[in-house]
């Protein structure tokens, strides 16, 4: 992770920004803000808010390799081994709501130990669990506590880091979402062979009790707490709207593949009900400021704009990520190493760039960067829709390279931008709002796809086309759909206004 975001050498010895010394206010005060730069202090509070981030979301994609070693070691069928996936996504889909009212409430230091802690209890029964159930429920806990790692590390940012310095910081952000589900399967795929699938949890929980520790002893609170109470009605709304949303849209794309057990268009309608009143539960609380999610947050034009965008490229790239490598596997014929390997160059460009493009976005604003990254994701997703079985290599690692490069052109000046124009007591409802529109709309993404590649394969199979081509054929059209709602967030994107306070330091809480 690249650490020429910040310049400490100016104020090495500034003592509101280091740890307390005898005497000094107790670690879980607030950081004082500073004016203009960042201190060593808070520097070091975000590197290790960033090591914990990609510790967590690395975890997340292990699953997909070392899931048939799993069923196999536990005898589950792969119906219910997908619950260890499904179950995670649901976990995150309904916490991450709530994670606004957490970070106020335990402040920056509660929020980090309670994240880390649930995190590595989780790992730890994962390691140890002598049956699917207790997988599981290790692998719920684990997601309770990434689902709370990535606001924090937002709201984090947002509350102490100068708004002329929030590109290049917000850059580091998308080295950790790209880059960790990027190396996930890879590293996975190394455990797997000498130490088997508890091996993957094993290597991870000493990384998470060292992270723990280290917050232990070096985190602090950078902004004052709030006393509000959580209201259980909107906790148990954003449970059933959310989970459903995430339940009945995973549903969807595996019902297009095998009949369901539950139809997905239950648990989808009841969320979107559900949704409506948990939107009305928050407006009405919004008036004594003790919303579960405050929705003013979409009272600033730049974040409305932002959510529909995040919402339409989080829904092309996981759809992409999952469909591609199908048809790569079913349709062109590769291994399973090889189509991981294929991918790896592509994560670990949009990773690295996304410092690049911070210190671009600090220097340019976000649309000079935002209106030619969304034209290159357009591009690279409409390459894929003339997939063939025949199509080279080399084609297929350059459509994938530049939808990576797009995608951090994206989602690095999307961040800033979008919580850059709220008020400090709403930058971890902001971070909130963005984090469950992630998990939804690439919920949505992926039923749509795999959703559209099924219908138009199982047509194609029945007139007597051949499965490979029919495959290829489903995935072109898939991707085709996919391009052209990702051509509607270019001209979105010309939208986006720069932050009035960029530039100058619009202050800590």
């Amino acid at each position: 992770m690249s650490t020429d975001i910040i310049d400490t050498s100016d104020h090495v010895n500034d003592r509101p920004t280091d740890r307390p010394a005898a005497g000094d206010a107790p670690a879980d005060a607030p950081v004082p803000s500073r004016t203009d730069k960042l201190g060593p202090g808070h520097f070091r509070v975000i590197a290790l808010l960033m090591a914990s981030a990609f510790t967590v979301i690395l975890n997340e994609t292990t699953m997909s390799v070392a899931l048939p070693p799993i069923m196999a070691d536990l005898n589950v069928t792969e119906a219910t081994g997908q619950w260890l996936t499904t179950a995670f996504m649901l976990t995150m889909a309904v916490v991450i709501p709530a994670t606004g009212f957490l970070i106020n409430r335990l402040g920056t230091r509660g929020a980090y130990l309670l994240a880390m802690s649930l995190f590595t209890v989780g790992t730890a029964l994962a390691m140890v669990a002598p049956g699917f159930a207790l997988l599981v429920t290790g692998r719920v806990v684990q997601a309770t506590g990434t689902a709370i790692m990535l606001p924090l590390l937002m709201t984090t940012i947002m509350s102490i880091v100068p708004a002329h310095m929030r590109g290049r910081v917000m850059g580091n952000v998308t080295l950790v979402i790209a880059l960790a589900p990027a190396l996930g399967p890879t590293l996975s795929g190394v455990v797997l062979e000498p130490l088997g699938w508890r091996g993957v949890f094993g290597v991870v929980l000493p990384i998470s009790l060292l992270a723990l520790t280290a917050g232990i002893l070096w985190i602090r609170d950078v902004s004052n707490r709030e006393t509000q109470h959580l209201d259980p009605l909107s906790l148990l709304l954003a449970l059933v709207a959310f989970g459903g949303l995430v339940w009945g849209l995973s549903g969807l794309g595996e019902a297009a593949e095998t009949p369901a057990l539950i139809n997905p268009w239950i648990p989808l309608v009841v969320g979107i009900a559900v949704l409506g009143l948990f939107i009305w539960r928050q407006i009405a609380r919004q008036r004594t400021d003790s919303a579960l999610l405050d929705l003013r947050t979409f009272l600033q034009s730049n974040f409305r704009l932002a959510v529909v965008i995040m919402a339409i490229s989080m829904m092309a790239m996981f759809g992409t990520m999952i469909v591609l490598p199908l048809v790569l596997q079913r349709a062109v014929g590769m291994e399973p190493l090889t189509v991981g390997l294929l991918m790896l160059p592509g994560g670990v460009a949009m990773g690295l760039l996304g410092p690049v493009v911070g210190r671009w976005y600090d220097r340019f604003g976000p649309r000079p960067i935002m209106i030619p990254g969304t034209a290159m994701v357009t591009v690279a997703i409409g390459a894929f829709a003339f997939l063939t079985p025949t199509t080279p290599l080399y084609y297929i690692l350059g459509a994938h390279i530049l939808l990576m490069i797009g995608l951090a052109s994206v989602f690095t000046p999307l961040f800033s931008a979008a919580l850059g124009v709220l008020e400090p007591h709403l930058y971890s409802h902001g971070s909130a709002t963005i984090n469950t529109v992630q998990q939804v709309a690439g919920a949505a993404g992926v039923a749509l796809f795999i959703a559209i590649m099924t219908i138009r394969r199982t047509a194609l199979e029945d007139s007597g086309t051949a499965t490979a081509d029919a495959m290829a054929s489903g995935a072109g059209l898939a991707f085709g759909i996919g391009a052209l709602l990702m051509a509607a967030t270019i001209g979105l994107a010309a939208m986006i206004k720069r932050p009035e306070n960029d530039g100058e330091f619009s202050g800590g809480h």
